[in-house]
């Protein structure tokens, strides 16, 4: 089986399809990975070939102008104004349905002579291999990622078919037909965040990302006599502030990772805790830590949730899995895209809370409020018993071979 996978985004993407390349190859099937120069080092000690030739998602030029464009116009009931989360939604869809689908498209279908795929497994907001798996007859599932969650395919359908008749490819009347294999996840489908049905490939969410990654010795000796508490802000808002040119703000919507950070510390530092907060090498604005707040560029965050009693987190999609994995409670402070979805569907679930308030007494209250939460708690370790009861991830080579055939 010859298996063409593509990556965009952040590295998190990365992550999330990395399982799914690591058990194709593993069983012996050629797997290349189509991606960009940020997400590549990902697969760099796995089997898979990998070609950094995809575009990158432009978040710079005209985006804040796009959003105001959409400012006003009515939501889907075509009652009241969208939201802020709903403008930069639409306007994701125009990026995603643009010039960049056409790039990709055109750059898979040149690599796609040499590889001959069999199946497609694309990023979510990859439109190009959608449009190319068509073309090639082939079936194509988009791999576990916020955005096929919060997307509507109903607005993607439009811009999508745009591009059919400019490839000249059939046109489709129904937005499933963006995902008419189905999808995968590493959710149960009681604790699923996806906003759309669709058929789900479902499977057990691993933590093992990267193999030679440990916990630094200092981790060890860390005060047990306290809650431990890990916080994070992803991998995007960083690649976005370092790709952007110097002094260019983030587009509006978009916290500054630094400000996000120095929110974070200032409110666990008046928590009676053991903290530990991964920068991702950013400087944190503000606040200093006190004494019992450790900082550190990078850590092995699936490890550190194997023992950690609370998650403070972006709520990016694969912090959401990989805490529900480890049956770990979150305090969740949202910055864009698919994180506010996400926070609000953790605390509808009883599976933490979304912190909307950020002073930070305000902070520490919410962390206080969940890590004393016994019926969060309990939550928790049912979502967590239903994640492993999931398939193991290899069962994918069982059904894609299926859905070839």
């Amino acid at each position: 089986m010859r298996v063409l996978c593509t990556a965009t985004g952040s590295p998190s993407h990365g992550r999330a399809l990395l399982p799914l390349a690591r058990a194709l190859a593993g069983a012996g099937h050629e797997v290349t990975v189509a991606t960009t120069p940020e997400v590549a080092p990902v697969f760099a000690a796995d089997a898979v070939t990998v070609e950094t030739c995809l575009p990158r998602i432009d978040f710079g030029s005209g985006w804040q102008q796009d959003v105001e464009e959409v400012s006003g116009a009515p939501d889907a009931d075509g009652t009241e104004e969208l939201s802020a989360e709903e403008r930069h939604l639409r306007v994701l869809i125009g990026r995603l349905t643009g010039d960049m689908a056409v790039q990709t498209y055109d750059v898979l279908a040149a690599l796609a002579r040499t590889v001959r795929p069999d199946v497609i497994i694309r990023d979510g907001m990859d439109i190009g291999a959608c449009l190319l798996a068509e073309r090639l007859g082939i079936p194509q599932l988009p791999i576990p990622a916020g955005t096929v969650n919060v997307l509507d395919p109903a607005l993607l359908l439009p811009g999508v078919n745009r591009l059919r008749e400019q490839l000249e490819l059939p046109v489709q009347e129904s937005p499933a037909s963006l995902y008419p294999y189905g999808r995968f996840d590493y959710l149960p489908p009681e604790f699923s965040f996806a906003r759309f049905p669709a058929t789900v490939l479902a499977y057990r969410q691993s933590t093992v990302v990267d193999r030679t990654a440990g916990l630094p010795d200092w981790v060890a000796r860390l005060p047990t006599d306290r809650p431990l508490v890990f916080a994070a802000v992803g991998t995007a808002l960083p690649m976005f502030r370092d790709l952007l040119p110097e002094g260019t703000p983030l587009p509006v919507g978009m916290t500054d990772p630094a400000e996000q950070l120095g929110i974070i510390i200032a409110g666990l530092s008046r928590l009676d805790c053991t903290a530990v907060v991964a920068t991702g090498g950013i400087e944190p604005a503000g606040a200093q830590p006190a004494p019992h707040v450790h900082l550190t560029d990078r850590l092995a965050q699936p490890l550190l949730l194997e023992c950690a009693d609370l998650f403070v987190t972006h709520g990016g999609y694969n912090s959401v899995r990989e805490a529900l994995r480890t049956g770990t409670p979150m305090a969740v402070l949202p910055n864009f895209g698919d994180q506010l979805s996400n926070a609000q569907r953790v605390q509808e679930l009883g599976l933490g809370r979304h912190l909307t308030d950020t002073a930070p007494e305000a902070v520490a209250a919410v962390c206080r409020e969940v890590l004393d939460d016994r019926e969060v708690a309990a939550r928790l370790r049912q979502a967590q018993l239903a994640s492993l009861a999931l398939p193991d991830v290899g069962q994918v080579v069982d059904d894609l071979e299926k859905l070839i055939a």
